[in-house]
């Protein structure tokens, strides 16, 4: 069940304050840099752009699993870490 905040905030159109780089790798980072592969900021973007609630993820590694991009084809990632250490400081860390 979605928390009030993420609902508020996808209906609020939130916009990010700030925006930094990431300079290690972890498990938001990684869902960060999936998301931007497919085109969108954040999870809160993409969930404002696709109008869903929930995002599918791994259940083993609470990665994203599956997501779709704007032109509606679908990204497929795997459960284990894709985002690569090299690729860790093109992350872009949005603040709310």
């Amino acid at each position: 069940k979605m928390s009030e905040v993420s609902e508020v905030m996808i209906k609020a159109d939130m916009k990010p304050k700030s925006m930094h780089r990431a300079k290690i790798w972890s498990d938001d980072v990684e869902n960060l840099y999936r998301f931007q592969q497919a085109g969108y900021r954040d999870e809160v973007e993409y969930k404002q752009v696709k109008q869903v609630d929930e995002v599918e993820c791994w259940p083993e590694t609470g990665f994203v699993k599956k997501l779709q991009r704007r032109d509606n084809t679908f990204y497929y990632y795997n459960r284990q870490r894709e985002c690569e250490d090299k690729d860790v400081h093109k992350v872009k860390v949005y603040v709310y």
